[in-house]
């Protein structure tokens, strides 16, 4: 297992700034993902770490050792980082069997010819290809491609595994069955990883740390449920989350002596903001923290079914109340119908608030 350390790496394409002063530190055995929208730099991070792309500035130190230094002028060849590279395109040989796209990397190393065998045999058992070592890539299912390209990885033994959107090609199905290889890859592998997505599913489900990106900089970096529960703010609140996150606009007001948060169509209790009585700010639910009620109930607020959108084991319940359209996770089946008027309930608690101005998070130490 090996460290990664990055510090005020920086990458320019011409006059766009693809990578902004970026400093993150990957513990050993870490399973971390950057995560962000198209263009926000992430799979720029990965290869200058691979050593594919050369920094403007910065440094990068993979296990102690520095493999780039700006200041220094050091730059160390891919080869020689130990680190191991999938592609989202698998980047198999078309004319070389599974066997033949496996052994390559050995090959050119001249590892002896014994050890090989065994090596490759072995990383294709893991990987649940046995039987199919004569096959050509193009004999073979996207899924299958994919654990070739693992297993090569695999068989060279780095200490660091990068991953480069490898699932993005795969249909529903295989990306789940992919996750769990992954995941079971690093647990047995105990290989620090970097992981290149923008699907937060992927994301979510199989890291340690997740990383969110933004116009080349780094916005948060936490375990997974802190970035769901606590977004640092109103892009990482939005972008994390299918359905989205319901965002309301307004101002915290106080009134009879409480502290209320006043928007265009909501008004809740808010007593852990009323040191910020005056504030404009932005509300935050997540779609699963409203409960949709068919009669009247306490501070609940009513509104019209806008829109039902079933997907098995939940129902997204659109929800239309002075304009504003809200995201309702209803588990199950629900017999709503569109132009029905229901009531939304909310919890108070469960209420994320940013500031109007910036966007940030507000620590209502409720959390």
């Amino acid at each position: 297992m090996a460290m990664i350390e990055i510090e005020g790496l920086t990458k320019r394409f011409g006059g766009v700034t693809a990578v902004d002063r970026l400093t993150l530190a990957v513990e050993a055995g870490e399973f971390l993902t950057l995560l962000g929208p198209s263009g926000c730099g992430k799979t720029t991070v990965l290869r200058m770490i691979a050593g594919l792309e050369v920094p403007d500035a910065g440094e990068i130190r993979i296990g102690g050792k520095t493999v780039f230094s700006a200041t220094r002028g050091l730059f160390v060849s891919p080869g020689k980082r130990g680190v191991g590279l999938v592609f989202q395109s698998y980047a198999l040989w078309p004319h070389m069997t599974v066997r033949q796209n496996v052994a390559f990397g050995l090959e050119i190393r001249k590892v002896e010819p014994a050890r090989m065998q065994k090596d490759v045999s072995e990383a294709l058992a893991y990987m649940h290809l046995e039987g199919m070592e004569n096959r050509y890539p193009q004999q073979m299912s996207g899924g299958q491609q994919q654990r070739v390209a693992l297993a090569r990885m695999l068989v060279a033994g780095p200490e660091v595994f990068l991953m480069d959107e490898p699932l993005s090609n795969l249909d529903a199905k295989l990306r789940i069955e992919m996750r769990v290889e992954i995941k079971r890859l690093h647990r047995e592998a105990k290989a620090t990883t970097v992981y290149v997505t923008h699907d937060q599913t992927e994301a979510l489900t199989l890291s340690s740390r997740v990383a969110v990106m933004e116009e080349g900089r780094l916005v948060q970096a936490t375990p997974p449920r802190e970035i769901y529960r606590r977004p640092a703010n109103l892009f990482v609140a939005d972008f994390i989350g299918s359905p989205t996150i319901n965002l309301i606009p307004g101002k915290i007001v106080q009134k009879n002596g409480r502290t209320f948060f006043e928007g265009e169509a909501l008004s809740l209790p808010t007593p852990a903001l009323a040191a910020h009585v005056g504030a404009e700010v932005t509300a935050a639910v997540r779609p699963e923290e409203i409960r949709i009620e068919t009669g009247e109930s306490g501070d609940a607020v009513s509104g019209e079914v806008y829109a039902v959108l079933p997907a098995g084991s939940e129902t997204i319940v659109q929800v239309r109340r002075k304009g504003r359209i809200f995201n309702v996770r209803v588990m199950g089946e629900t017999s709503l119908n569109i132009g029905e008027i229901v009531c939304m309930q909310f919890i108070p608690e469960a209420v994320i608030f940013f500031q109007g101005d910036q966007g940030n998070r507000i620590d209502t130490g409720q959390e």
